[in-house]
């Protein structure tokens, strides 16, 4: 497992997360929003600096939402509207 620091541009937090393998740029990740519920975010930076102890460089990741995925939480769902309000809350059958 690899501690990468995650920057979240979005929140404008910052944590420490474990992966298996470093995400590339353009990458997307899932993370927990501080609502506790999951989230697309899009990988907009990598780098790598030096640690303090020893001949080590450790990974940082800088994220941002994804577009679209927080239109609900913004408040602007209308603007991302599916189709699913205008049917008055019931779903249409599937068509082929």
């Amino acid at each position: 497992m690899i501690e990468i620091e995650v920057q979240n541009e979005t929140h404008q937090t910052q944590a420490r997360l474990r992966f298996a393998a470093v995400p590339r740029i353009g990458e997307g990740i899932r993370l927990r929003e501080p609502d506790g519920m999951w989230a697309s975010y899009d990988v907009l930076d990598v780098w790598y600096q030096k640690a303090e102890f020893g001949d080590v460089w450790m990974p940082y990741l800088h994220v941002r939402m994804t577009p679209g995925e927080g239109a609900a939480v913004d408040g602007y769902a209308d603007e991302y509207d599916d189709g699913f309000a205008s049917l008055g809350g019931e779903q249409e059958s599937c068509r082929i």
